[in-house]
């Protein structure tokens, strides 16, 4: 297999740049209950966090299909509908809650592969499956991930389409204003991320880390790619590898 440096390289999200360590539900729901004007109902944050539970399983399907939905339009259908109003706007309901849930964590050597990029002139972007907001999305990342150099965080959120759907890959194509062979991507998704960037030509990176846990996705065993790839293991393989390269 023959591969080309690339001119950039754009990533996956959740478990490839930054990790959802002890994601808690309940946690956030009580930290917005601080925030709570009005609770008609008198509902507990368990009972809450049950409902946003029971909600998120209902609409699934609809992730199944493709598409996403965006957490501040479910945080403001659940809490109306409880009947329980806020004193805050809902990018604040939105950013209390999901770092109270998990604040995050950075996957391994993952500042030190951006680091290499960085000084090495690679350019770089991210695409991430989640319903959290662009903006909530980007505020993490650079808050873990300081030095980065993200020219686009594209969340399937503020785009309707989820990976594997080629149309999130093109939109980063057109924004990075490069030919798909010119650019890697990389992922733990064998389907969304591997497959899915390979689809529109995009040279894929299947980042297979087994060192942090993934509460989001379960590999089966045995199970690889439909398509040629490079699988890498830790950030510093991949250096390697450009640095072969070079």
């Amino acid at each position: 297999m023959k591969i080309n440096k690339p001119k950039m390289i754009i990533f996956d999200y959740g478990h490839t740049l930054l990790y959802e360590m002890g994601f808690n539900g309940l946690r956030g729901a009580e930290a917005l209950f601080k925030y709570i004007k009005s609770n008609k109902n008198n509902l507990t944050p368990e009972q809450v966090n049950d409902f946003s539970q029971w909600l998120f399983e209902k609409i699934g399907p609809v992730r199944e299909m493709g598409l996403e939905m965006h957490e501040r339009q479910f945080q403001r259908f659940m809490y109306e509908y409880l009947e329980i109003e806020l004193s805050i706007p809902l990018p604040e309901v939105e950013k209390i809650l999901w770092d109270n849930a998990s604040p995050g964590g950075v996957m391994p050597n993952a500042d030190v592969m951006i680091d290499y990029i960085n000084s090495n002139g690679i350019r770089s972007g991210v695409i991430s499956n989640i319903g959290w907001s662009g903006s909530a999305l980007t505020e993490r990342i650079n808050r873990l991930l300081p030095r980065n150099k993200f020219e686009f965080v594209i969340a399937s959120s503020d785009y309707m389409f989820r990976k594997p759907n080629s149309m999130l890959f093109e939109l980063a194509l057109k924004k990075s204003g490069l030919r798909a062979e010119d650019v890697w991507f990389c992922g733990d998704n064998i389907k969304a991320d591997v497959e899915g960037s390979a689809s529109v030509g995009m040279f894929p990176v299947w980042y297979d880390n087994r060192t942090v846990e993934n509460t989001w996705l379960e590999q089966k065993s045995g199970m690889s790619p439909n398509c040629e790839h490079l699988h890498i293991h830790d950030w510093l393989e991949l250096i390697d590898v450009l640095e072969e390269l070079s």
